[in-house]
């Protein structure tokens, strides 16, 4: 059977890509290979952890694309990102920290029906429990929540992704527990193992649904 290929959209650091990068490599996620990584920003360290991997790498950014294209919308900048996902054939696409929310430009590309293929699956991490902090800065309002005595627990999760914000079929949830007097770097760092983790199963849970 082929390797099942595996597009990663980030927009910084690209942690979440490495996880994808050393599971692939190890055989966490097995046959499977990451064929493009593409960023809407041009210095995202992600671009270089793909690129020492010898993986393909994209890159497009909303206003320099609306500049060079004044007729052209933030629609057609999402297609154009879709278009530029397709031509590289991925049976999964995996918004990994990706920071700008895709419309119905690439919604409606890359789930139509490609010449009688299924519909390419899209997933997407958020820092947040589904239902709780839609949206930017989920982590920040979350712990701002927990200071105020509002929660004591909150959580990340993969979900599919849908039009509606972070409002997708979840994939994987994993509940994380507030530690009182931890300040919010400690928890960002037990936060992000924990999406390391769950990016990989859920990952893992997708590919073997195909």
């Amino acid at each position: 059977m082929s390797r099942r290929r595996i597009a990663v959209l980030i927009s910084g650091s690209g942690s979440n890509l490495q996880a994808l990068i050393d599971a692939t490599k190890s055989g966490v996620i097995p046959n499977a290979e990451i064929c493009v990584v593409l960023s809407n920003r041009k210095a995202a360290y992600g671009l270089e952890r793909a690129r020492n991997e010898g993986i393909p790498t994209e890159y497009l950014a909303l206003q320099p694309f609306l500049k060079k294209n004044p007729e052209k919308t933030r629609d057609d900048y999402d297609a154009e990102i879709a278009r530029m996902v397709l031509k590289h054939s991925p049976d999964l696409v995996v918004l990994a920290g990706w920071m700008h929310i895709l419309g119905d430009g690439f919604l409606e590309i890359v789930y139509a029906d490609q010449e009688s293929r299924r519909p390419l699956p899209v997933i997407n991490l958020h820092p947040a429990l589904p239902g709780a902090f839609d949206g930017a800065n989920a982590l920040d309002r979350a712990y701002e929540a927990f200071q105020k005595g509002e929660i004591t627990y909150t959580g990340a999760m993969v979900h599919r992704v849908v039009k509606d914000v972070d409002r997708g079929e979840p994939v994987v949830v994993r509940q994380i527990d507030f530690v009182p007097g931890e300040p919010q770097d400690a928890f960002e760092t037990r936060l992000h193992k924990v999406e390391w983790e769950i990016i990989v199963e859920a990952t893992n849970k997708i590919l073997q649904q195909l």
